[in-house]
C-alpha cells in the first residue's frame, strides 16, 4: 500500500498508521484548523462512479449512530476513487490490548462489556444496521475506559468491496454466525458473534480453532465445546445462556441481543467474583425445561409478551424477587419482527477490517 504520511484527506492531514486490516488501513489525522485528532480510515477498494452515491448514502446512515458505546463517523469523502471515513480517536487502544487471548476475565467484568456492547448493539438494530464484525478488536476504550463499538463500515465495505478471496475473509471467521458465512446476516448474528467473545474471555479460548474451511464447519454443524469441561467453576446458568447465544439456528437465540446481556447479568448476580477466584458456583436457580434442556429463568425486557403467552407476576411475599418469563429463551418460531429482517442496501460480507 502507498505511504500515506503526511497526506491530506479532506481537512485532516495523516499523521502516522494505526493499523491495517485486509479492507483497510487507518491512521492518526489531525484536522489542520482545528488541530484537533481523528482516526481516518482508508478503504482498499475503489469505487466506481456507480459506488460513490452507494458509499454516501451508507456514510450518511452511520453518521447518524449516535450513541455513548459508538465510535462516532464525523465525516466522509472521497479522495479520488479511494473513499475514507473520518471517526473519533481512541487513544487506549482495544479490549484485545488490554485481554490478551487465552486469559480468562472475571465474570463480574465479562458482564459489564457485555452490557455496554449490548446496549451499543441493540441501537443499532434498531435502526435496521447489523455489525458484522463484533470481536474484540473493535472494541475501543474512550476516556473514562467505557467501551467504543467500532467498525460499523463494515457495511460499506460489504457494499463497495471487491475483495472476493479466503485469505481476505479469515479474519473474523471465528466469531461468525453459520448464517453470516452463508452470506445471510441478521441482527441475532451479532449476538452470535458476542456469544463467542464472551466464550473466550470466560475460557481463554475461542469455541472453535482450525483452518478457515474446519473453522465454517464447526459453526454450522459441531456444538460449542462445554464451558465448564474447560473451567469447572463457570456457573452453570452462565454456561446456558452463553450455549443458548450460541445456537445454529437464530431462532433458538434471544429474542434480541439486551435480552441476551439480560439473561447473562442474571445468571451472574448471585456469584461472587473477586480478582483471585474467578468463579464461585452460585445457589441452584428455578429452571425451565424445553426439550432436554434445562434453561434458565430470565426476563425479557426486550419487548411485551405476546397475548398467547402468561403474563408473569410478582409474588406478593417476595417484592425484591425478579420478574421470571419464560420467553427469554425458549425458541421462538413466530415471526420475530425487524430481529430476523436484513438491512436494506446491506450485503453479507467475511471479513476483517481493522
Amino acid at each position: 500500500m502507498a505511504d500515506r504520511d503526511e497526506q491530506q484527506l479532506g481537512n485532516y492531514r495523516l499523521v502516522r498508521m494505526l493499523g491495517e486490516g485486509g479492507f483497510a488501513e487507518v491512521y492518526l489525522g489531525e484536522h489542520v484548523h482545528l488541530y484537533t485528532k481523528a482516526a481516518i480510515k482508508v478503504l482498499h477498494s475503489q469505487l466506481a462512479s456507480d459506488d460513490i452515491e452507494k458509499f454516501i448514502i451508507e456514510a450518511r446512515n452511520l453518521a447518524r449512530l449516535i450513541h455513548p458505546h459508538i465510535i462516532r463517523v464525523l465525516d466522509f469523502g472521497v479522495e479520488g476513487k479511494t473513499p475514507f471515513l473520518v471517526m473519533d480517536y481512541a487513544s487506549n487502544g482495544t479490549l484485545r490490548q488490554r485481554h490478551h487471548r487465552g486469559t480468562p476475565l472475571a465474570l463480574s467484568v465479562v458482564t459489564d462489556y457485555v452490557k455496554q456492547v449490548a446496549d451499543a448493539l441493540q441501537f443499532a438494530h434498531n435502526q435496521k444496521l447489523i455489525h458484522r464484525d463484533i470481536k474484540p478488536e473493535n472494541m475501543l476504550l474512550g476516556r473514562n475506559n467505557e467501551i467504543l463499538l467500532s467498525d460499523f463500515g463494515i457495511a460499506i465495505v460489504a457494499q463497495s468491496s471487491r475483495y472476493q478471496h479466503t485469505q481476505d475473509m479469515a479474519g473474523t471467521i471465528a466469531y461468525m454466525a453459520p448464517e453470516q458465512i452463508q452470506a445471510h446476516p441478521r441482527p441475532a448474528s451479532d449476538q452470535y458473534s458476542l456469544g463467542v467473545v464472551v466464550y473466550e474471555w470466560l475460557t481463554g479460548d475461542r469455541p472453535f480453532n482450525g483452518s478457515f474451511t474446519e473453522i465454517a464447519i464447526k459453526h454450522s454443524l459441531v456444538p460449542p465445546p462445554s464451558l465448564r469441561e474447560k473451567v469447572p467453576m463457570i456457573p452453570t446458568e452462565v454456561e446456558q445462556v452463553v450455549l443458548t447465544a450460541l445456537a445454529k439456528d437464530p431462532k433458538d437465540r434471544f429474542l434480541t441481543i439486551q435480552a441476551f446481556a439480560t439473561a447473562l447479568e442474571q445468571a451472574s448476580t448471585s456469584t461472587f467474583i473477586s480478582s483471585d477466584t474467578p468463579y464461585i458456583q452460585p445457589s441452584p436457580k428455578k429452571t425451565l425445561l424445553a426439550g432436554n434442556v434445562s434453561i434458565p429463568e430470565f426476563p425479557d425486557i426486550s419487548r411485551p409478551a405476546p397475548s398467547s403467552r402468561i403474563e408473569p407476576t410478582m409474588p406478593a411475599s417476595s417484592p425484591s424477587s425478579p420478574i421470571l418469563t419464560p420467553q427469554t429463551i425458549l425458541p421462538d418460531g413466530g415471526n420475530r419482527g425487524m430481529d430476523m429482517q436484513r438491512p436494506t442496501g446491506s450485503v453479507g460480507q467475511i471479513s476483517e477490517f481493522t
